[in-house]
């Protein structure tokens, strides 16, 4: 197993990400009232912005939505990681409540066809997007400490945000916007 500095960053921000996607699941089965509280709040802040009628204008909002996130994670960094963890642990729950919710009425099928399409791509970029913004605080930290220079960490992080995170947001937003709405009518 490798011991770089991303890969141990990918490990934490994976284990905070499915560990807040669990909270929000079993907060939402144990009090149904957050699990709505949460999902209007997804409505009206996400998916308010859909109005599915038209697959490319879907896409390029999804696309513009996931690299917001995406952009915010990164750059939350600067925080010290605090915004980048906030923003992490926030979408984990919200997407564990949504499950849950979707679940409640759905099978687990239906659950899966909803986000395995388009969130092989989106959740990668996303935890990626948040190791990034952890190497950077990291980064910070060291130039506060040890006089090192953030700026070259941060030109570097940058280049694979976009090597890395702007393809894998891209191809999610045509997933979700093209091939998901498909798949769940497959099986629903």
């Amino acid at each position: 197993m490798s011991n770089s500095p991303l890969t141990n960053a990918i490990i934490v921000i994976s284990l905070l990400f499915f560990t807040t996607i669990m909270i929000g699941w079993v907060g939402t089965a144990q009090n149904p009232a957050v699990g709505e509280d949460l999902m209007k709040l997804f409505e009206k802040e996400v998916a308010g912005q859909m109005d599915g009628t038209n697959s490319v204008d879907m896409c390029l909002k999804l696309f513009a939505n996931n690299l917001q996130a995406c952009i915010l994670l990164f750059l939350g960094g600067a925080s010290f990681g605090i915004l980048t963890i906030f923003i992490m642990s926030l979408n984990g729950i919200v997407i564990g409540a949504i499950m849950e919710i979707v679940h409640q009425d759905h099978t687990p099928l239906f659950v899966a066809a909803a986000i395995l399409p388009h969130g092989i791509f989106e959740i990668p970029a996303f935890i990626l997007s948040g190791a990034l913004g952890m190497l950077l605080a990291r980064s910070l930290l060291a130039e506060w400490y040890a006089g090192e220079d953030t700026a070259v960490d941060a030109h570097r992080f940058g280049r694979l945000f976009i090597l890395y995170v702007l393809p894998l947001v891209a191809i999610a937003a045509c997933v979700e916007a093209f091939i998901t709405p498909v798949v769940i009518h497959l099986v629903a």
